[in-house]
């Protein structure tokens, strides 16, 4: 399956970020002041406007809002979960090859991100984000 992602200048985007691991992990919560100072700090050298924005234990989802002459989410992205990264201490087990490649083991490599068609669309994820606590038991 050949998966390619959408770069559309301007999109609202609906994001899931997950933690890579996930069962048991409350990461995201406890160290909420960092994601959010790191959040802001990204915010301001790549504008983007938050629509919506979850934060659970061991994931988030968000929906964000490009700025009519960007598509590039996908640094907005890597810079929140570095940001986050470099804020924690260094306590998290790392396969051999996340050692080898100099990267920490808190984030799943991947992100999955979803272009915002139209209003229903935007409603609808939006409402997502509104539940998602619910169904995860919050």
């Amino acid at each position: 399956m050949d998966c390619r992602r959408v770069w559309h200048q301007g999109g609202t985007y609906f994001f899931t970020v997950n933690l890579l691991q996930r069962k048991g992990n409350d990461l995201l919560v406890r160290h909420i002041r960092a994601l959010r100072e790191t959040v802001k700090v990204v915010k301001a050298r790549h504008p983007f406007e938050i629509h919506g924005w979850v934060v659970l234990p061991e994931h988030f989802h968000c929906v964000l809002e490009l700025p009519p002459d960007d598509a590039d989410y996908a640094t907005c992205l890597r810079l929140i979960k570095v940001g986050f990264s470099k804020a924690l201490p260094k306590t998290e087990r790392r396969s051999a090859v996340r050692v080898r490649r100099g990267e920490r083991g808190i984030w799943q490599r991947r992100y999955w991100e979803h272009l915002i068609r139209d209003e229903a669309d935007y409603r609808a994820h939006l409402d997502y984000i509104h539940y998602n606590p619910v169904k995860h038991g919050g």
